[in-house]
């Protein structure tokens, strides 16, 4: 470490000891090297001698850059025992875990921050680059040679796909909040593109931060560039930008998301996926489906609710992962993750309104330990969409026809009022069949049906109860989308489910539409949970363009939603089994 010019280390102002712009070097896939600052706690070695376990994070958004400069509203309301001179954005917070005897390695990902190279974020670089910065922390001589990782959105999201390479060393991962799967969690939902935060995510938090931009320390953005800052012809030759590839490239079978594959069942050390039933629209699937498919003999699945930025850092929160660690990196399992004393899956129910964005009331939220996922005694029930344009559990003879315009036209809604107490947890699948004609004066018929499905819960006077979504905003229960063409699922696949269809999303599985065709489509919703109460009410909607609750996460590309394809008039047709949504119903007396 001494030849490295860069390295600063600081032992004596801060409770940790600092260590700067350490050296990591690539060695499996690359050749080079990437940057990243070290937390220790004082007396690790070789400051007094001793080894501790390694908590990792790979990501893109800064090692240096100050979670206040970040997002200063999150910093505001953050809980003050996360808060240290290095905090950081989405990341372990230096002064809690070195506190409870960890050391913390923040890497900047190649090409951003401090780490040259090409920025080509979540790709099969980003896994193997971070695979080297895993082994190379265990072997480190202030390491115990175990090694565990820990963070929200992108800094879990690498874990999945980390996870699955088996690294040496590593022992122990918290995905809090993290997609496991490109395609189908963050850059197409349903064969649609989901650019505007995608879009948003890279102008503001990723190409600010790439190696060799200029102005970052004016910007309070960390350190200017190490070896200085590099032209604007450069910087674009050495970046992908994921605003213009995810638009460019429609489909599984193409080059640049077979890279971005792997197998969730490749993971095998101990697990806690933490899912956000709030996140509708970006890592709320890619934590269960990651759970439901990782092999690892421990593994466990937590649900909570709350924005994405600050239940992470609750006491509590906090609490759970040290234990989590202590058991799997320290042989202590005080908080029985090995014994059994810890159940599988720990569910938050949302029963009743806590509001919007107000930590306090959605602490009051019930909790129900549970066996497995999805929940054993699952009652999958047929609500079938009615010429009344209710939901009823028994069939209709009586056929019905409902018409919308599909770039702007309100949504067709189907609403049921419970009697009873009424759970929803797991997987919900609406089959529909549907429609597509030209409008009148229109010259070409549309080509393609892009569908857009919510429910909303309704209280007994027909208010809606909104929740909070990834950002602070109000959501609805739940969301799902599927562009027809790409209605193809793979029953032979065995992730393939009556309550979660597999899709491939080839190119060679698009199937065309024709004008006043009837096609029959299975839409996934993405897992949920919500309680209705005697009086209060279900909506199913149905429209052909996004609608309330999606915030900043709408599918508005010109290119990907093109209106001589998909403009139109679109019609769902109902009355026998022709269309219906299967709940997943819980009945626990």
């Amino acid at each position: 470490m001494a030849e490295n010019k860069f390295l600063t280390v600081d032992k004596d102002n801060y409770p940790y000891v600092f260590m700067q712009n350490v050296d990591i070097p690539l060695r499996t896939h690359e050749k080079g090297l990437l940057r990243c600052n070290v937390y220790l706690p004082k007396d690790a070695a070789p400051f007094g001698g001793e080894r501790y376990p390694v908590i990792c994070t790979y990501g893109p958004y800064g090692k240096d850059v100050p979670y206040e400069s970040f997002y200063k509203k999150s910093w505001d309301q953050l809980n003050p025992e996360m808060k240290s001179a290095h905090s950081s954005w989405e990341t372990p917070d230096p002064g809690y875990w070195t506190s409870k005897r960890y050391i913390v390695v923040r890497t900047d990902e190649r090409g951003s921050g401090q780490s040259p190279g090409l920025l080509d974020t979540m790709s099969r670089g980003t896994s193997e680059a971070f695979f080297d910065v895993i082994e190379w922390a265990a072997e480190q001589e202030w390491s115990s040679g175990k090694v565990g990782l820990l963070g929200i959105s992108y800094f879990a999201g690498t874990q999945w796909r980390v996870a699955a390479r088996q690294p040496k060393g590593l022992s122990a991962l918290i995905p809090w909040e993290g997609m496991s799967d490109y395609y189908r969690d963050r850059v197409r939902h349903g064969g649609i593109l989901s650019d505007r935060f995608i879009d948003f995510w890279w102008k503001n938090g990723v190409q600010p931060n790439q190696y060799g931009m200029p102005g970052r320390a004016a910007r309070k953005w960390g350190q200017d560039t190490l070896e200085g800052d590099l032209d604007g012809a450069t910087l674009e030759k050495n970046r992908r930008n994921q605003t213009l590839d995810t638009a460019t490239h429609k489909f599984r079978d193409e080059e640049y998301y077979r890279t971005r594959d792997f197998n969730l069942e490749d993971i095998k050390i101990p697990l806690l996926s933490v899912a956000n039933w709030g996140g509708i629209l970006l890592h709320l699937r890619g934590n269960v489906i990651g759970w439901m498919r990782a092999s690892s003999p421990y593994k466990f699945l937590h649900f909570v609710v709350g924005r994405h930025d600050l239940p992470f850092y609750y006491t509590q929160s906090a609490e759970l992962q040290h234990s989590f660690f202590d058991a799997f990196l320290k042989d202590n399992d005080r908080g029985g993750w090995k014994s059994g004393k810890q159940p599988r899956v720990k569910l938050c129910l949302r029963k009743g309104d806590a509001g919007v964005d107000d930590p306090e009331r959605e602490l009051t939220f019930p909790h129900r330990d549970e066996a497995d996922w999805p929940l054993p005694d699952t009652q999958y029930t047929k609500f079938y969409l009615t010429g009344d344009r209710t939901l009823a559990t028994d069939i209709s003879t009586k056929e019905a026809t409902f018409s919308y315009d599909a770039f702007k036209g309100e949504p067709v809604s189907f609403q049921y009022t419970t009697k009873t107490s009424l759970e929803i947890t797991g997987h919900i699948v609406a089959h529909l069949t549907v429609s597509a004609s030209r409008k009148t004066g229109q010259p070409q018929p549309p080509s393609d049906i892009d569908l857009f499905v919510t429910l909303r819960k309704l209280d007994d006077s027909g208010k809606e109860v909104h929740f909070t979504g990834t950002m602070g905003d109000p959501v609805p229960v739940v969301k799902g989308w599927l562009r027809a063409s790409l209605r193809k699922t793979d029953p032979t696949n065995p992730f393939h489910h009556d309550y979660l269809p597999y899709r491939n999303y080839y190119s060679t599985e698009v199937q065309a539409i024709s004008e006043n065709e009837l096609y029959a489509v299975d839409v996934e919703i993405w897992p949920t949970n919500v309680v209705l109460e005697p009086g209060q009410s279900l909506v199913f909607e149905v429209a052909g363009h996004d609608t309330q609750g999606v915030g900043k996460f709408s599918h508005e590309h010109p290119e990907d939603r093109k209106p001589e394809v998909f403009d139109g008039v679109n019609t769902i047709h109902v009355g026998s089994a022709s269309s219906y949504i299967t709940l997943p119903i819980i009945n626990r007396g």
